[in-house]
């Protein structure tokens, strides 16, 4: 069975929907489903041990009850984090997930999905490598395939080896001179910009690469009109919901 067409729809669930549920957890995923959400973004990265799960930052403090470099705890250790209470008590007892139980739950809620590799220092290649070897391994033929994101030069050149029929997206904040070099080298299919950062200039002239153009973060109705009024293709927003009525007039 041929794959279904890579389409970007018009709003993506920032790592789930990081307003209404705790970000990268199962149950983000959930709630931007219910929120009307036809993809969701999600960061990944590899514990010690080399195991793929769904974590922003560095370090364990912010999103979950642990401490420390996540670099360094295996994954039975951070198994046993509470990775929900920090958000609200209804979360209490959420897991860290891993990238598989991340993609199974994909399938099951029709959802597409970005996924950004957000690696630790120092492990560019190596989380772009075993993330994507498995996530090749369990993406199904017949689905379209996820977006593959990163601010990481090295993260993108791994994907392009490990990966290279897999769309890719070069994920900017402060915009290098050489980006038009760049994105040409890495054959990116996305420009992923800070929606604060950029101006209709600077966004015609990602455009005439001839590549879409994505935005992060976007939650307020007028910005998301006026990034889509400058040829924005789609935006990373945390309220899928609030801002798919904004944009609708639907209440």
């Amino acid at each position: 069975m041929a794959a279904a067409p890579f389409t970007i729809p018009r709003l993506i669930g920032h790592r789930g929907a990081a307003r209404h549920a705790p970000e990268n957890t199962l149950s983000g995923m959930r709630t931007a489903a219910l929120q009307g959400a036809l993809w969701v973004e999600l960061d990944v990265k590899l514990t010690a041990d080399d195991v793929p799960v769904l974590l922003h930052d560095d370090d364990l403090n912010r999103t979950t009850n642990g401490h420390g470099p996540a670099a360094q705890m295996d994954f039975v250790e951070m198994r046993k984090l509470d990775a929900g209470s920090w958000f609200s008590r209804e979360f209490r007892g959420e897991k860290v997930p891993t990238l598989a139980e991340a993609i199974q739950a994909a399938q099951l809620l029709d959802l597409g999905l970005n996924l950004e590799i957000k690696p630790c220092p120092g492990r560019d290649e190596q989380t772009a490598g075993i993330a994507l070897s498995l996530a090749l391994s369990l993406w199904p033929a017949d689905r379209p395939p996820p977006l593959i994101s990163s601010f990481s030069v090295e993260a993108l050149e791994m994907a392009k080896t490990v990966a290279p029929h897999w769309p890719r997206g070069y994920l900017m904040d402060k915009v290098p001179a050489n980006w038009a070099e760049i994105a040409d080298r890495l054959d990116v299919t996305t420009i992923n910009i800070n929606a604060k950062r950029e101006t209709a200039v600077t966004v015609a002239a990602y455009r005439a690469t001839g590549r879409q153009v994505l935005a992060y973060t976007v939650n307020d109705k007028n910005d998301a009109l006026r990034l889509f009024t400058w040829g924005v293709q789609s935006l990373f927003t945390d309220t899928p919901k609030g801002l798919l009525q904004g944009l609708t007039g639907r209440g």
